[in-house]
């Protein structure tokens, strides 16, 4: 699913929720963030801005934007109420209350596995993208021998 908000939409939409969930305005500036890779939205200490994700756009739907703009909502005020605005008891109440989403999907691509080893004691696989040398690296649990089960 591809939607397209500008920066000043996404502004808009921040201000419209927060004034809907949270019952006070939003005075700093949200926009989107291509270089958040593994996150979902960041909220900013030092400037109380909002960094989105536009992949919680692009590959998901206005709900998933809508829950994450909500969590880093709740950050936000949090923040300038002088509590503790980390993911403590009160901002997992205030994000139950508001219905934000707790953790933002994943947008991260599979790793592609090439190679497939095996302990020779315990049989624990390991997989990874690059070949490892056999005569340095041992199993991390038993430390047995590791042999190559799988070559992509």
């Amino acid at each position: 699913m591809v939607n397209k908000l500008t920066n000043s939409e996404l502004q808009s939409l921040v201000e419209k929720i927060s004034l809907e969930s949270f019952g006070k305005p939003f005075l700093a500036h949200a926009y989107f963030n291509r270089r958040l890779k593994t996150t979902g939205g960041r909220f900013h200490l030092s400037s109380h801005d909002i960094d989105i994700n536009p992949k919680m756009l692009e590959n998901f739907s206005i709900d998933v934007l809508v829950g994450v703009i909500k969590h880093e909502l709740c950050h936000y005020h949090l923040y300038l109420a002088g509590i503790d605005a980390k993911h403590g008891r009160k901002f997992k109440e205030l994000l139950q209350a508001v219905g934000g989403s707790r953790y933002a999907p994943t947008v991260r691509k599979p790793q592609k596995v090439k190679y497939c080893y095996v302990c020779s004691q315990c049989g624990l696989e390991y997989k990874r993208k690059r070949k490892i040398d056999l005569g340095k690296y041992v199993c991390g649990r038993c430390h047995g021998r590791l042999h190559l089960i799988k070559e992509n």
